[in-house]
């Protein structure tokens, strides 16, 4: 298995290599929490999604939310939300995955009832539009210190986001520039050996190989960050899922951030 020369450098060293305000601060909260883990927070009211952040905030390098299934959200929940960011130090990931022309996404970024680009540190975006898709958000979302990652692979079975796609979707993000672009959503590293670095964040992670009813695949923390090179964990359910409250969630966070962190540590000492 050939080695790509991002993994083999720590997350706080990678700092240095972005110029984008969103991607230092991950890396710093990355090197200083000792977590790669995001969990996904895929429920439908604000109690709930507040509950499940005061379970994991204190293990987690950043928060995934879906705003627009949550049925009560409210501008004093965003800012609720952007507390606690502060508070336990972690990045709001806003899983919006844009998919418009830039004129659109303009509109969907900054405006409507879930202004999403006022609260939410990063967000994501289809390329099947073009780099439209990337114009447009970056004049909202640049100016903030947001940033951008693309789709450039998916976790359920049969997705179309394969082969030719994700190479072009990289070539995309390299012609934007890493100033607003600085990652992919992708199950293994979509760069080339040669290129700039970039933020590899992978849904579909599981304690133990799987996968549900609904066509999603779970891998485990150690196939991902070490042996795909990946940087960041997704878990959702198999974290949020669990019963007994505040603290049961609070304990299998921590599995989820130990397990991706030995496998990062591990991946440190390749050669």
């Amino acid at each position: 298995m050939s080695v790509h020369p991002t993994t083999l450098k720590t997350y706080g060293s990678r700092v240095s290599l972005h110029s984008n305000p969103t991607a230092k601060r991950l890396l710093e909260i990355m090197e200083r929490k000792q977590s790669n883990l995001c969990v996904s927070i895929d429920v439908t009211n604000t109690a709930e999604v507040l509950e499940i952040v005061r379970g994991v905030g204190s293990k987690v390098c950043m928060v995934k939310t879906h705003a627009d299934i949550i049925s009560d959200f409210s501008s004093a929940f965003a800012d609720e939300l952007v507390r606690f960011s502060k508070e336990l130090d972690f990045i709001i990931f806003e899983d919006r995955k844009f998919a418009d022309i830039g004129n659109t996404v303009v509109h969907q970024y900054q405006s409507g009832p879930l202004a999403i680009a006022s609260w939410a540190h990063l967000t994501n975006a289809h390329p099947i539009p073009g780099p439209g898709i990337i114009t447009g958000l970056s004049s909202v979302g640049l100016p903030l210190g947001r940033a951008l990652l693309l789709l450039g692979e998916m976790s359920s079975k049969g997705n179309l986001a394969t082969g030719e796609y994700t190479k072009k979707t990289m070539q995309m993000a390299k012609e934007a520039g890493r100033e607003f672009v600085v990652g992919f959503i992708a199950m293994s590293r979509v760069d080339p050996e040669e290129e700039e670095d970039w933020l590899m964040l992978t849904p579909g992670v599981g304690l133990v190989q799987g996968g549900d009813k609904m066509g999603q695949q779970y891998r485990t923390p150690r196939d991902v960050i070490l042996d795909s090179g990946c940087d960041v964990i997704i878990v959702g359910r198999g974290i949020y899922g669990v019963k007994g409250g505040k603290d049961a969630m609070e304990a299998e966070a921590e599995k989820y951030r130990r397990a991706g962190w030995e496998a990062y540590e591990e991946r440190l000492k390749r050669t």
